[in-house]
């Protein structure tokens, strides 16, 4: 592992951003143009100490940074594609296959506006429903997601495959949510032409008599707005509005979750800022009261 290049690259990478590309106050006593060490360690979820030894390239104390420390750095330093797998080469990490392909990177005016949306649950997924990142009331709100590669990663495949992933849902309400799942696959399927993941991916879901028949109804939305309830373990079930905001070339999309001011969801969404995450160790797709992962979730 080349510490000292991995550091200076961190370095580099952190002085290039300025703090309100990633929602941060300017501050009157700001001496350096970029991000300081501590807002980086914030912005990844890592302790500044951590970040500061990792930065300085110190082998004296050990620092093997994790793929998922890595990936968590490369987000909060908005890398790109070819900056990302430089930094896990210099880490000496496989680089994940997450991390290749137009879908693999947030794009950069999805994630600022991520960064703004601190009071309302929020993430950024694909056109195929995988989480990329999403904020802390995402995952109070949603639970997190088992770490699943391949078709599995996204949540409508798990819709269709596994009965565990409708328990988000109230069960009178999954007609309609399988009916807009397929609907906005038509959609991505079209719009990615001649892809090879999506085709066994829709090739699998057909073998399911469910998807089958929805798929060849050859109904098309792209979904950008719809009213959803959602069943949450400590606040029951919530009426949220849910947006989506899509990507130029529709492959990601921002979704966040609002309610009408005054409203019983508006209520519980203020609960949800003090509940928190605490006791909600509840995967995607998961009953409340079954023990977590710790990856990324994708219940939406």
């Amino acid at each position: 592992m080349n510490l000292p290049e991995l550091g200076a690259f961190l370095r580099t990478r952190r002085d290039r951003i300025r703090p309100a590309e990633v929602g941060l106050p300017q501050g009157p006593r700001r001496r350096v143009p970029g991000l300081r060490r501590e807002e980086v360690a914030q912005l990844a979820g890592l302790s500044a100490d951590y970040y500061t030894e990792l930065e300085r390239g110190s082998v004296k104390n050990g620092v093997q940074p994790s793929a998922q420390t890595l990936a968590a750095l490369a987000r909060a330093l908005r890398l790109n594609g070819d900056e990302r797998d430089h930094l896990f080469h210099l880490a000496e990490r496989p680089v994940p296959p997450s991390a290749h392909g137009p879908s693999a990177h947030v794009q950069p005016a999805l994630l600022g506006l991520l960064d703004r949306l601190s009071s309302t649950p929020a993430r950024v997924i694909t056109d195929l429903h995988e989480t990329l990142v999403e904020n802390d009331l995402a995952v109070a709100l949603l639970g997190r997601s088992p770490a699943h590669r391949g078709p599995a990663a996204g949540f409508v495949y798990r819709w269709f495959t596994d009965p565990r992933a409708r328990e988000i849902y109230p069960p009178e309400d999954h007609p309609h949510h399988s009916r807009v799942f397929v609907a906005d696959l038509q959609a991505a399927a079209a719009r990615r032409g001649r892809d090879t993941q999506v085709a066994r991916m829709i090739a699998a879901l057909r073998r399911g008599q469910e998807f089958a028949d929805l798929w060849d109804t050859h109904d098309v939305a792209v979904r950008r707005m719809d009213r959803k309830r959602i069943v949450h373990p400590l606040l029951g079930v919530i009426e949220l509005d849910c947006h989506n905001l899509l990507s130029e070339d529709g492959r990601q999309r921002l979704l966040w979750f609002t309610a009408p001011p005054g409203s019983p969801g508006a209520e519980q969404l203020e609960l949800l800022s003090v509940v928190g995450t605490q006791e909600l160790s509840v995967p995607e797709g998961t009953a409340p009261g079954r023990p977590s992962t710790t990856e990324p979730g994708s219940r939406h």
